[in-house]
């Protein structure tokens, strides 16, 4: 990357402060452009869900992962709840999608309780294992909630044969079409006239688009955080043990020596899967986390939509200087760096690749999908949200500290830098968070072509960034009616 100006600016920067600048090209399709990450993760898209209680969760890892990332369990959730997620997760197909499944004398309550966990918009009535319908929130629409499912479902719906998903993109196509011919969005899959999950019409274009994140089982990745207390070594052990692809080693103030520490205990089970250590701001930073043992450092300090630390403390650094400094400290270095909050547009996301992150963790911003934990709730005005809250803040710290004293609890209790309760309503365009990945990358890619790169690597070079006032980011935002 280089700046338009030919030096880089005597001020910090935030995602906000800079623009891209369109280059000559000769990427044709923005599907040409490779977004697999060379971090020796495995990922085909260069995005991460944040070790967030409210946001990385099972449904949040298999749904991501079909698409090409991975989530990251958070270090608070119990090593055999997090074996559990592994299991469960790694057990998904690649291609079919999980159904949300009733049995036949189910309430509706009960179906559009269960509806709201996944994107799709419907459940699969099953009795013995057979579909025997299917029922959406519109058949459940002015209807009493103690009806039986079986009366207001639609019965005998149309079946997918598994086999014809098993290949690749002719029985995509061929699947569409069914569904297309037949004016459905999502229909059950059976092998066997057993139900094996379901396929929605955009689920089968996303299969067609992207590539899921496996390992070298063919099963989905996932990964899972370990914190700088207590027994490091022990707990790494269990979460290799429950299958983890990726362990990130995780603390606010990540440039600390119990952090060193940490990745020295980490070092000392000798994993074989790629080691994530942070947040640090700065190249001695980077090159102290690389020392002890980090293969990518994450960067960022107080950017995130949860946290209060810049306000609380003055401590942290615009994000975009941060990882643009920090990247080139773990290239010299043959490492790597994630961007670590702070991005609100995918925008955000192309600027911190073209610094130099190999990805981008994003939290708060999946927050507010049908993936995420947590049940959807409603405002009073008919607007749906979900719970979303700092790892920092007192309700993050009083469940890390749940084993300690009432006293211990109550003393760490005092000090919090984040929100504790943040709504994040779903978005009626993009409720799901595949919807929010079709957008960022739909972005990305397009970025790419703008930079005539047709991998990330070519994107890091070739970018031209350039430096804006506050009037100039406004210039570029689209008006929401017209003048």
């Amino acid at each position: 990357m280089r700046f338009l100006t030919g030096q880089a600016p005597a001020t910090d920067l935030t995602y906000g402060d800079v623009f891209l600048v369109p280059s000559r090209s000769e990427v044709t399709s923005r599907f040409d452009v490779d977004l697999s990450s060379a971090d020796g993760t495995g990922t085909t898209v260069p995005l991460v869900v944040a070790n967030m209680t409210a946001v990385a969760g099972r449904r949040m890892a298999e749904t991501v992962a079909r698409r090409g990332g991975i989530a990251i369990i958070p270090q608070d959730v119990p090593t055999d709840v997090v074996a559990d997620v592994v299991a469960d997760v790694k057990s998904k197909d690649p291609v079919i999608e999980t159904p949300v499944v009733v049995g036949p004398h189910d309430t509706v309550h009960t179906a559009l309780t269960l509806i709201g966990k996944r994107a799709h918009g419907a459940a699969v009535v099953v009795d013995g294992g057979k579909p025997l319908g299917v029922v959406t929130e519109a058949d459940c629409t002015d209807v009493d909630r103690f009806t039986q499912v079986h009366q207001v479902m639609t019965a005998h719906p149309l079946a997918l044969d598994a086999t014809l998903l098993d290949g690749a993109r002719a029985g995509l196509e061929a699947a569409f079409d069914q569904l297309f011919s037949a004016r459905l969005k999502v229909a059950p899959v059976t092998r066997d006239g057993e139900l094996v999950g379901v396929l929605t019409r955009k689920g089968a274009l996303r299969s067609s688009v992207y590539t899921p994140a496996l390992d070298a089982s063919g099963r989905l990745r996932v990964g899972a955080a370990v914190g700088i207390n207590g027994d490091v070594a022990a707990k790494t052990k269990e979460l290799l043990a429950a299958g983890v692809d990726v362990l990130v080693v995780d603390t606010a103030h990540g440039h600390q020596v119990k952090m060193l520490q940490a990745l020295d205990a980490v070092r000392s089970v000798a994993p074989d899967v790629p080691v994530v250590a942070g947040n640090v701001v700065t190249a001695d930073g980077v090159r102290d986390l690389v020392a002890a043992g980090a293969d990518i450092v994450k960067v960022g300090v107080g950017p995130g939509a949860m946290c209060t630390t810049r306000m609380m403390t003055a401590v942290g650094r615009p994000q975009f200087s941060a990882v643009l400094e920090c990247a080139a400290a773990a290239r010299e270095l043959g490492k790597h760096v994630w961007a670590d909050g702070g991005v609100r547009h995918p925008r955000d996301v192309a600027l911190a690749l073209a610094a130099g992150a190999s990805q981008v963790m994003i939290g708060s911003w999946f927050a507010g999908t049908y993936e995420s934990p947590g049940d959807l709730h409603d405002d009073g005005t008919g607007r749906l949200y979900k719970e979303s809250f700092g790892m920092a803040s007192a309700r993050a710290v009083a469940a890390r500290t749940v084993g300690g004293s009432p006293f211990d609890r109550a003393r760490k209790g005092l000090y919090e830098e984040g929100i504790s309760s943040g709504r994040m309503f779903l978005d009626l365009q993009r409720p799901g968070v595949e919807d929010l990945l079709d957008e960022i990358t739909s972005g990305l890619r397009s970025s790419c072509t703008y930079a005539g790169a047709t991998d990330l690597g070519q994107f890091a070079e070739r970018a031209v960034v350039g430096i804006q006032s506050a009037a100039g980011y406004e210039e570029g935002r689209p008006l929401p009616v017209s003048w």
